[in-house]
Parts: structure tokens; C-alpha cells; sequence
């Protein structure tokens, strides 16, 4: 099994950054993706980005392409979310969650959810 956990989050104003951090735990020796989904009050659990620890191949959702980044440390089974020019509908809880294998980028498929990080964006 893995263990995530997420932080990070906080208020920014419109147009800043932020950076969330995911660290793994468990078992992290077999081949496993770490994923960012993000849920706004009233609305549903969306993908934001997802890379494979092991290949480092990407994702991410349409809402954010040009403005995040995900990057991961192996070494340290830590996957970084790096959140720019950030507008006030990237407003959420912004969760982490691990996967072993090759899955879609999509919340059904993921197995092992954090508590969830607040990010607000408001002037």
C-alpha cells in the first residue's frame, strides 16, 4: 500500500504561485504514478496533473496546461506541483493520491487519496 501526504496550499492573489508538495510512503519500490486533483465546492473531483515515478511521463488537465508544472524526486518519493499565474477558479481542495501501474490521469482510477490542501485565489 502507499501513504501520501500533501502540503503546501494557502491564499494567493490573483496572477501569483504556489508550490504543493506530495511525499509517498509504503510501498514505493514497485511502479507506481502520483496524481494532483483538485474539487471546488458544489462542482466534481477534477484531474489537474499526473506523472509515473517511473518514467516521468505527464499529464495534465486543459484548465492548467502552461501554467503548472509537475516535477518528481525519486530519491525522496516526492512529487512537487509547481502553480502559476494563478486565477480565482483554481480555487479547491487540492488533493494528492498514488496508483500502482499505468492508469489514466482520472480521480476513479486512483486508490490512495491524502487529506487534501486548501488552495484559495482572491484578491
Amino acid at each position: 500500500q502507499l501513504q501520501v501526504v500533501e502540503s503546501g496550499g494557502g491564499l494567493v492573489q490573483p496572477g501569483g504561485s504556489l508550490r504543493l508538495s506530495c511525499v509517498a510512503s509504503g510501498n514505493t519500490r514497485d511502479y507506481y504514478a502520483l496524481g494532483w486533483f483538485r474539487q471546488a465546492p458544489g462542482k466534481a473531483r477534477e484531474a489537474v496533473s499526473c506523472i509515473r515515478m517511473g518514467d516521468a511521463s505527464t499529464y495534465y488537465g486543459d484548465a492548467v496546461k502552461g501554467r503548472f508544472t509537475i516535477s518528481r524526486d525519486t530519491a525522496k518519493n516526492t512529487v512537487n506541483l509547481q502553480m502559476n499565474s494563478l486565477q480565482p477558479e483554481d480555487t479547491g481542495v487540492y488533493y494528492c493520491a498514488a496508483v500502482y501501474g499505468h492508469v489514466y490521469c482520472s480521480a476513479d482510477e486512483y486508490d490512495y487519496w491524502g487529506q487534501g490542501t486548501q488552495v484559495t485565489v482572491s484578491s
